[in-house]
């Protein structure tokens, strides 16, 4: 099951909104075949390696890291047939799939077969790799990671804005690595006026670097469509879409105007004047997006842990020192009055970068 685990993360960026999966097959303890999923779209890992076993599986056990699937409401047909078809002895999965299509059943059906199944084998190993796609299945939001790059004292800008670069250059192109991985990247419209970011993924050197690999969708949050229509967020659309989320607040004009140049705008629920958060990762969950990369200010971003809606932090951390309350944080607002009410990590992880460090940790979601 390690082995399969360890293929299945091969596929991480690639599959979304599928799961991440692996599968190894195993006869007179020997491996006679492995595959993991590498594309929404096309084959699942069970399929793959059965058919690279081919009559090698009869009487063979396959680990898989998660439940095989017994519906047909995909691109690709069900797995559970060639399973039983191939003549396995046993199948081995990590974890049970909380698609409401499969939950259980593709379990059932194999042992209806009378094929021995047992389940649970690194179950805690195979949640971690799939928690993305297990949060968007079971709450229909995408995975939310607030990013940040920021000094050792939690200040992302100066007083006047100034935010380029408090990280180096290994450091951004993790940010870049990330943002191909994602679904979405968010930011608010205070971060494309004083940025004017591309939030694209590039590979090369520098801020100019070229465009590479998978790209994220961009969200915009603009409740009274302030943007600029020149900003770089609203070029190559058509590759690279953009949605632009705003209220009714917004000028009709405004909104005909960028769909005419193929943006798509969204209009929302105001809260406190604002786009809903929970309106919005709703609709993105709706749209098939199962992660988001929130690379916002101070504000968006206070905004969205008080909401709940933060699942995980990525914090880029340069050592150097800002000060001033005058400088910008990584959340802005008011802060807790006790220390009970703050946000608590779980499960952190320190990854040196260059000169800098990359902090990971989840929420805990308990408080």
């Amino acid at each position: 099951m390690k082995r399969a685990l360890s293929l299945a993360a091969r596929g991480k960026g690639k599959t979304n909104p599928n799961p991440m999966v692996g599968a190894v097959v195993v006869n007179q303890g020997h491996i006679v075949a492995e595959a993991y999923h590498r594309q929404a779209g096309q084959p699942h890992a069970e399929i793959l390696a059965l058919h690279r076993a081919g009559p090698r599986a009869r009487g063979g056990v396959l680990y898989v890291t998660l439940e095989p699937c017994c519906h047909s409401h995909k691109r690709t047909p069900p797995c559970v047939p060639l399973l039983i078809q191939s003549a396995l002895s046993r199948v081995c999965v990590a974890m049970l799939d909380p698609n409401p299509r499969v939950a259980g059943r593709g379990i059932r059906a194999l042992k209806q077969a009378e094929i021995d199944v047992s389940v649970g084998m690194l179950e805690a190993e195979a949640r971690q790799l799939n928690e993305v796609y297990i949060h968007w299945m079971t709450t229909e939001r995408p995975f939310l990671i607030l990013k940040g790059a920021m000094t050792v004292d939690g200040k992302i800008a100066t007083h006047s804005g100034q935010s380029k670069w408090i990280t180096g250059e290994q450091a951004r192109q993790d940010v870049h690595r990330v943002r191909s991985q994602v679904d979405a990247v968010m930011v608010g419209i205070g971060t494309v006026l004083a940025d004017n970011p591309e939030l694209s993924s590039r590979r090369s050197k520098g801020t100019t670097g070229r465009r590479m690999g998978r790209q994220p969708v961009r969200v915009v949050l603009d409740s009274r469509l302030r943007i600029v229509l020149k900003a770089k967020v609203l070029r190559w659309v058509h590759e690279q879409p953009t949605i632009v989320c705003t209220t009714a607040q917004a000028s009709l004009n405004k909104i005909q105007t960028l769909r005419k140049q193929g943006v798509q705008v969204w209009v929302f629920p105001q809260k406190r004047g604002m786009v809903s958060l929970k309106a919005l990762l709703a609709q993105l969950g709706k749209e098939g997006l199962s992660s988001v990369l929130l690379e916002g200010g101070s504000t968006l971003n206070a905004s969205a842990l008080h909401e709940g809606l933060v699942n995980q932090v990525r914090l880029y951390v340069a050592p150097q020192l800002l000060g001033g309350q005058d400088a910008k944080s990584l959340i802005g607002g008011a802060s807790p009055n006790t220390l009970a009410r703050a946000w608590h990590l779980v499960n952190p992880q320190l990854k040196k970068l260059g000169q800098d460090w990359l902090v990971t940790a989840n929420i805990d979601r308990r408080k």
